[in-house]
């Protein structure tokens, strides 16, 4: 009777005031692990002549013939990770949400699919054109009539259209929480999709009509999602009939969001800011405004980026996070609007198979996003499309030679007929950005080269064949550790991705791990494999 468990020092271990009958109790390693690994039943921990034993039923006191507990964990579930008043808020089974993908990546789909299994999934609207999003919109509101869902608003500061038109649809479908992304700052649009939602209970309480998850990833632009939207944006959506003045007041007596999401290093746009930095530095900030205005409901601070395995999972929830928040490991799913092609790309990608590259949304502004880089061209050429944007104060200043090599290699046309479609395109999208390239040969320049980043995507995302080399994938590195984990599961070939499964095993993996933590903390030696989780097929 032996196994390679064992407590640190047995002899001085506070005993539990419980017993356990020897009969109950399994010596063999399988059946150790299996009674650990059954999450809804305590686990005693004996020993007996030098060999560890688990039982999963004890009695108070000490009897005679039965054995001392030495060490102890209670049942645990997926409702103990996070903040309970999360889950309360948004209706979910999990403190988790999966994160916008925009260009529809997060598809109706995947919001549909998560929200039926009562997880929350927001809607990837960024980048679409309003067409489909309204559709998408109509979609998820008749699978999903009372929830969980939401919807991404990302910030535009160079297409004020398209985050405009956005709210405009939130507002008039009645979408009752929207994740704010990518903002630099407040915009008067954010502003006013919060403000429009406020009303007042019998009982003269500020009712919150509509949620914000804010996602970010500095401080100073936390803070202004933490503190009460200011007059300067609430005064003139006065005045254009947006919001009544009781509402603006009401404004400036609750938070700007409800929950904020502190995104580390992430697919797509990111700071590449270290989760476990930047969560505990958004927790403090938090603390320090709730003390300032003592709102009556303190906002939740969750995080995201990052997060591909239990284990990341398990350690974000005990940096504090609230909940958390998974996005690269969604887009190999099935539902995801992803192409085939992009899928198995994703499906075998590696840690270091990512590298950051210009946004085409915030081109100008030498914003970058993280993306694939295996099997692809993209970061290259999208980087020498803004390096060559850096130099150059118009097309026409590009030296011949390099103009000829984009042209064949990048744009497999004449920039001059690309000029002619970006037209086409945006007189459809966002007609203000053709106006203000008139006169402005390097905001002209700016347009023809972001041509190239947008359609990228849409090629990824329609799996377009010949322009595979030109795919612009968003992926961070927790899509390699997601992988690494899986390998060998069945989780492992991208058709059984499903995203309900990912997200559950990412939290039950996480619930495991935590007893397993747990009985490490007591002095027990557990053998190394205890510490995996490996995703077994849903029932």
């Amino acid at each position: 009777m032996t196994n390679k468990l064992s407590l640190l020092d047995s002899t001085q271990n506070t005993q539990w005031c419980w017993s356990v009958s020897d009969a109950t109790v399994s010596y063999d390693e399988a059946s150790i692990q299996a009674k650990i690994s059954n999450l809804d039943k305590p686990c005693y921990f004996v020993e007996k002549n030098g060999v560890i034993g688990v039982s999963n039923e004890a009695h108070p006191g000490e009897l005679a013939g039965n054995l001392n507990v030495q060490a102890y964990t209670a049942p645990i579930s997926v409702a103990q990770l996070g903040d309970p008043a999360y889950r309360t808020a948004h209706g979910t089974h999990y403190a988790y949400y999966a994160g916008a993908m925009a260009n529809g990546i997060a598809s109706a789909e995947l919001v549909i699919a998560l929200g039926k299994a009562g997880i929350l999934c927001s809607f990837g609207a960024g980048g679409c054109v309003p067409s489909h999003v309204e559709t998408s919109l109509q979609k998820i509101q008749a699978a999903l009539p009372n929830g969980p869902y939401a919807a991404n608003l990302i910030h535009s500061p160079k297409e004020p259209a398209l985050e405009r038109g956005n709210v405009d649809l939130f507002l008039k479908y009645n979408v009752t929480t929207v994740e704010a992304s990518a903002f630099l700052g407040l915009t008067e649009q954010v502003v006013r999709y919060r403000a429009a939602g406020l009303s007042q209970d019998a009982s003269g309480n500020i009712v919150i009509g509509n949620r914000v998850i804010a996602k970010i990833s500095r401080t100073e632009v936390a803070k202004r999602f933490m503190e009460p939207a200011p007059l300067k944006y609430l005064t003139p959506l006065i005045e254009k009939g947006l919001i009544t003045a009781q509402q603006a007041e009401w404004a400036q007596q609750v938070p700007m969001a409800d929950d904020i999401t502190a995104e580390a290093d992430s697919g797509g746009h990111t700071d590449n800011r270290p989760l476990v930095t930047l969560l505990p530095a958004i927790i403090a900030l938090r603390d320090e405004v709730q003390a300032q205005y003592n709102y009556p409901q303190t906002l939740r601070v969750g995080a995201g980026g990052g997060i591909g395995t239990p284990q990341a999972a398990l350690a974000t929830f005990a940096l504090g996070a609230d909940f958390i928040v998974t996005g690269s490991i969604n887009q190999p799913c099935p539902e995801s609007g992803s192409s085939d092609p992009v899928r198995k790309a994703l499906a075998v990608a590696q840690m270091a198979d990512v590298a950051m590259a210009p946004a085409a949304d915030m081109f100008e502004m030498g914003v970058k996003l993280q993306v694939l880089k295996r099997g692809t061209l993209f970061p290259m050429r999208a980087q020498k499309l803004y390096d060559l944007y850096r130099e150059y104060d118009s097309i026409d200043d590009i030296p011949a030679d390099e103009r000829a090599k984009i042209e064949k290699q990048i744009f497999r046309s004449p920039l001059e007929d690309i000029w002619t479609g970006t037209v086409e395109f945006f007189e459809q999208r966002d007609p203000e950005l053709i106006a203000s390239a008139k006169g402005n040969p390097k905001r002209k320049m700016a347009l023809i080269f972001r041509w190239y980043l947008g359609l990228s995507s849409r090629w990824a995302n329609t799996g377009e064949p010949g322009r595979e080399m030109d795919y612009q994938i968003w992926a961070g590195a927790a899509l390699g550790a997601f992988n690494a984990w899986v390998k060998g599961s069945y989780l492992e070939p991208v058709e059984n991705r499903r995203a309900v499964d990912v997200a559950t095993h990412i939290m039950q993996g996480a619930v495991y791990l935590n007893r397993v933590q747990a009985l490490k903390t007591q002095g027990v030696v557990l053998p190394s494999e205890f510490s995996i989780y490996t995703p077994q097929p849903l029932a």
